[in-house]
């Protein structure tokens, strides 16, 4: 019984969400802009943790309380834009961030159909980030936005012509395009934060390896460092290639190289007893990785101690 409580509510349909939100049925079925100036949204109205079966794009003016961030907490009282895709699971039992919206947009994925935004959007990382890895926004970024929901709104509210989908396709691309560009300069001013994370991952890895868990639980993987670091695997790939230019894969694969030189320099145990150790199931996938890294294999690099 608990189970069933407990499971995320589904809200499938854009007017399923109005429903939820006590608001009239939206002027278009694939595509609603709410505007939180006007339009009072209630969204303790909606469970706190729920499926969405469209995308969802909102800006909270003031996050309550402390927002974690990695394994910090920090106070955003400026607000943030948040994202979030279909078949993703929004919100949290412990009502962490609880806020109504300046401006809520909602798009069902098939008003992008027969155009390439179908097919591009699933390209912004942003939509597999959680609510910690919120887009905060300077006064001049938030003028930005600001000006692009109230072109949305103005196009949805104007008289629909055989140019108004156009319109607003172009005007949500260029609302990510402009997302995209500030994600990037939130890794950089950051990078006090980022930097700080950077360690804890090092640790996390040099943990797993001296702990021997990979004895245990095999290699290490991105989800289960981001788990540790309370961020998305997304969000990890994209903040490692903002600040060393490589994604977390390539980052454990060259700690994996690390730590095999360690070992095959200062032991005596077999090329297949390395692999096991690291946590390699077959010992040829070892070898092909370490080949690729440093061009040699194993028993190349040992001999070149020797």
């Amino acid at each position: 019984m608990n189970k069933v409580e407990n499971s995320p509510k589904k809200v499938e349909s854009l007017a399923d969400a109005h429903l939820a939100f006590g608001l009239q049925k939206p002027q278009h079925p694939l595509v609603s802009l709410i505007n939180g100036s006007y339009t009072q949204v209630d969204e303790s109205r909606i469970s706190h943790h729920h499926v969405l079966g469209f995308y969802k794009i909102a800006y909270k003016p003031k996050l309550n309380g402390k927002l974690k961030y990695g394994q910090s907490y920090y106070d955003f009282d400026e607000g943030g834009l948040l994202f979030a895709a279909p078949g993703q699971v929004v919100g949290s039992h412990d009502n962490e961030v609880s806020a109504c919206s300046d401006y809520t947009l909602l798009i069902h994925p098939d008003f992008f159909l027969g155009y390439s935004l179908a097919r591009t959007i699933k390209n912004y990382g942003f939509f597999s980030y959680s609510t910690r890895e919120t887009l905060h926004l300077s006064e001049d970024e938030k003028r930005t936005i600001f000006e692009i929901f109230q072109m949305i709104e103005k196009e949805l509210s104007s008289r629909i012509d055989d140019f108004s989908q156009d319109v607003v396709i172009s005007q949500i691309e260029l609302l990510l395009n402009y997302a995209n560009r500030f994600y990037k300069r939130q890794f950089i001013t950051r990078k006090a934060v980022n930097h700080d994370l950077l360690q804890k991952l090092e640790d996390l890895l040099n943990h797993y390896f001296n702990d021997e868990r990979s004895l245990s639980q095999g290699l290490p993987s991105v989800s289960y460092l981001a788990d540790h670091l309370n961020l998305t695997p997304s969000y990890l790939s994209d903040m490692l290639r903002s600040l060393i230019g490589q994604n977390a894969q390539h980052y454990i694969h060259d700690k994996l190289i690390e730590k095999a030189k360690e070992t095959l320099s200062t032991t005596n145990l077999s090329v297949s007893e390395v692999a096991y150790t690291l946590g390699f199931e077959h010992s040829q996938s070892f070898s092909k990785l370490f080949k690729s890294k440093t061009n040699l294999s194993p028993l190349e690099f040992r001999r070149s101690f020797n």
